[in-house]
């Protein structure tokens, strides 16, 4: 659906600002809204906050069919949707990752992950080519449809599955939204490794979002302006985010979830490096790299996650995934407002050796942290909210 309603917003307006619009419609509910619901992700019941999200997803995405249907469509009709849309998305997510660990032993939570990775990637790659046939083939409301289809079998998998309530180890009794959120706040404050890891996913957001929305501009200035290379690349880094989740799910990464994790944000972040020197000539080799810039992502976010699931307490996750959810989705329009500026000043191809070489030297930063290099031997000792209400649980380091 959202490339639909992209290539519609392109061709109906061809303004720029009306686009940005619509991104900055996307990520302001995530990056507010991150902030907040946490606590009702690890209150609620999971799944039917997933079931309700999808649901959600549906009515909106048919009270858009039924305005293209009629030819009553308005721009601020699609705001409004997309807004709706990305608050239900703000729940659904943080809902998901927190609910693997209800489902998946332990030792599976990084095969899990890279399974989900692999198959983001699989949409990623044929979504676009997928819509693009669709909206040539068919009027924009029949296109919209298919989303709905597609929620409807969400909710069908997510009825027929059961997802246990976390245990309450760190919730008090009584519901209060800014003193369950400032826990969260406070737990990753006071715990230095995760503090490192949070950061670490951000900046890794920070420098890459850029990346993605300067590579037209990089093909454009050096690779010939053929957007068909623009295309191929693309398709080349989905390739590679499903080869790291399949590789992932099979395999299970290293016993170290982290060696795991900082090995796919090295791959990542020398590939960056490398790939800015890619010329029209050397077109085959920048493919590769992007291939290795995609696996190595998708080998990193699989692996965060699986730490998070496998050290944070279970009645603790819905707040701390929104919670990184937010702050790294906030370094998105962050990095875009610096990157611009320094591309038109030096050149895009700067973008790329500066993103690389910063990553890098972030990443071994941290493996010179003991308080990372400590992230899975200190394990959260669990006791019942009644006795230590909205206080951190305590660690124990086992190195």
């Amino acid at each position: 659906m959202s490339f639909a309603l992209a290539w519609y917003l392109t061709k109906e307006t061809g303004s720029a600002t009306i686009l940005s619009t619509a991104g900055m419609v996307i990520i302001i509910p995530q990056v507010i809204l991150g902030l907040f619901i946490g606590p009702f992700i690890d209150r609620w019941d999971r799944r039917k906050i997933m079931i309700y999200g999808d649901l959600i997803t549906m009515l909106l995405t048919a009270v858009l069919v039924v305005l293209f249907y009629t030819n009553t469509i308005q721009i601020w009709h699609i705001y409004i949707v997309i807004a709706g849309r990305a608050i239900s998305g703000s729940f659904q997510s943080p809902a998901l990752s927190a609910s693997i660990r209800m489902i998946v032993t332990e030792k599976n939570l990084v095969r899990a992950n890279g399974l989900n990775r692999a198959l983001a990637g699989v949409i990623s790659m044929i979504g676009p080519p997928s819509g693009a046939f669709l909206m040539k083939a068919l009027p924009m409301q029949w296109v919209l449809s298919v989303d709905i289809i597609t929620a409807l079998i969400a909710v069908g998998c997510l009825l027929a599955m059961a997802i246990p309530q976390p245990p309450r180890t760190t919730l008090t009794t009584k519901f209060n939204v800014i003193g369950d959120m400032m826990q969260g706040f406070r737990y990753i404050a006071l715990w230095k490794g995760l503090l490192f890891l949070v950061i670490l996913a951000s900046m890794a957001n920070f420098f890459t979002g850029p990346i993605n929305a300067l590579m037209p501009l990089f093909v454009s200035n050096h690779l010939g302006g053929d957007v068909s290379k623009l295309g191929w690349l693309g398709t080349a880094s989905a390739v590679g985010v499903i080869a790291g989740g399949l590789v992932l799910s099979i395999w299970g990464g290293f016993k170290r979830r982290l060696i795991t994790c900082l090995t796919g944000i090295i791959v990542l972040s020398i590939t960056l490096f490398v790939f800015g020197f890619t010329t029209e000539s050397f077109f085959f080799m920048g493919l590769v790299l992007w291939l290795f810039a995609g696996l190595g992502s998708s080998t990193f976010n699989a692996t965060i996650g699986a730490i998070l699931q496998a050290t944070v307490p279970r009645d603790m996750q819905g707040r701390i995934f929104t919670l990184l959810g937010s702050i790294s989705t906030a370094m998105i329009p962050l990095g875009l407002a610096l990157a611009g500026p320094v591309a038109d000043a030096i050149g895009v191809r700067a973008i790329f050796f500066i993103s690389g070489t910063a990553l890098l030297i972030l990443t071994i930063a941290g493996v010179f942290s003991r308080d990372l290099r400590n992230i899975e031997n200190q394990k959260t000792v669990e006791k019942p909210a009644e006795i230590i209400p909205q206080t951190i649980p305590s660690l124990k380091n086992e190195e």
